[in-house]
């Protein structure tokens, strides 16, 4: 593959993208404290983070696709940096909501547009395996980011962690900005070109399972530190223990689920998945039995969840033939209002019962993806059917 080694690079970019919009989820008891607030409103930052990416991200790249890509991607990755340093700084929990709405809509940008570098800069026949290692380096901020940036955290402060991120970004901005040429985008792709794809009623059903079920994985992992505590007797450090097998079963996820929707199709990989995902959640009831079955649950929801995700986008793919990256586009998007509507929804239980109550409600948004994909399954299966006759 040519120019593999700055594939790497930008994976490593959205690595540390990736560290910072999950990095709430090990630090928020530890920020709620320093920033005299409570912990559903130190949620919103993963909210408004998410919101961002899914909303200005696509409309900033929309607006500026005339625009040399290695150029958006190095302002994109400066304005990120910039965002982080800005933390260090004493500022309020509102102007610090600002702040990830500037990380979130750069990131956004950034990420979706080293993807598109990175198809420009292999062969055609290349161009899937660049997207999957970019996308790797996402997910591997789940594995390795969050578990050690909330070790780190625990003795350098979580502000300190933000500018470490920021400095280590200087690294793959500068490697980008000397090393990949100009590129322009030989096919334009709009706002009202993705937009364009929801006019079928297949695709916005397919586009709400992955709402419902990223929302229902949002829901409790943005509070699992506040739940594991309050489940269990763990330390910061045994937690971020506990999230490094969490992010390695979410990469196993991945592995299995691309494997599965190979052999077994993308219907049988979702439905799967869905009702591990469903189960596990129902099992976290269980959690206060002992230490290790809270734990065993926990990766078997990992597991789970990030199986479903390489089916859908292959489910979309076959629903979308002709424009495949739309669709995806698109997709990324609803992962995105997923988190959003997870994060929003655990603030509002926690700030009115009880952390312990976070998987009920993450059950019930996986239950709707369950009953969207019992419709749109039905209607391809009866699709199939008549035309057969």
């Amino acid at each position: 593959m040519r120019n593999k080694l700055l594939i790497y690079v930008m994976a490593l970019a959205v690595f540390l993208i990736g560290t910072i919009e999950y990095i709430i989820t090990g630090v928020i008891e530890m920020m709620a404290v320093d920033l005299n607030v409570t912990t559903s409103e130190v949620g919103l930052m993963v909210t408004v983070f998410a919101l961002s990416a899914a909303i200005v991200a696509p409309v900033l790249i929309a607006l500026t696709i005339h625009m040399d890509r290695k150029k958006l991607l190095v302002t994109a990755l400066c304005v990120f940096i910039a965002s982080n340093g800005l933390m260090l700084l004493n500022l309020s929990y509102e102007l610090l909501l600002a702040v990830r709405i500037i990380q979130g809509a750069s990131g956004g940008i950034a990420t979706v547009v080293a993807m598109a570098v990175a198809t420009r800069l292999v062969e055609p026949e290349r161009r899937g395996n660049a997207i999957g290692i970019i996308l790797m380096g996402l997910s591997s901020s789940l594995v390795l980011g969050v578990p050690a940036g909330t070790f780190f955290s625990e003795r350098f402060g979580w502000r300190v962690l933000f500018i470490v991120i920021g400095i280590l970004s200087l690294l793959p901005l500068m490697i980008i900005s000397r090393k990949i040429p100009a590129i322009q985008e030989d096919k334009t792709v709009s706002l009202r070109m993705q937009l364009a794809v929801l006019k079928d009623s297949r695709i916005v059903t397919a586009l709400a399972i992955t709402l419902f079920y990223v929302g229902g994985y949002s829901t409790l992992f943005t509070y699992i530190t506040p739940y594991l505590q309050a489940a269990s007797s763990m330390s910061i450090t045994e937690i971020s223990g506990v999230l490094f097998l969490a992010g390695i079963c979410s990469f196993m996820g991945s592995k299995v689920g691309g494997q599965l929707a190979d052999t077994k199709g993308s219907q049988f990989t979702i439905w799967a998945g869905l009702l591990l995902q469903g189960a596990s959640l129902l099992l976290f009831t269980l959690a206060g039995v002992h230490i290790l079955v809270l734990i065993l649950v926990l990766m078997i929801f990992m597991l789970a969840t990030w199986s479903i995700s390489p089916a859908q986008q292959l489910l979309l793919v076959t629903l979308v033939p002709r424009n495949p990256d739309i669709a995806l586009s698109v997709n990324t998007s609803f992962i995105q209002f997923g988190f959003a509507l997870g994060s929003l929804l655990g603030g509002l239980v926690i700030s009115r019962t009880s952390v312990l109550n976070l998987n009920w409600v993450g059950l019930a948004a996986v239950g709707a993806a369950l009953v969207l994909a019992a419709f749109l399954f039905s209607r391809k299966s009866k699709a199939a059917a008549s035309s057969l006759r």
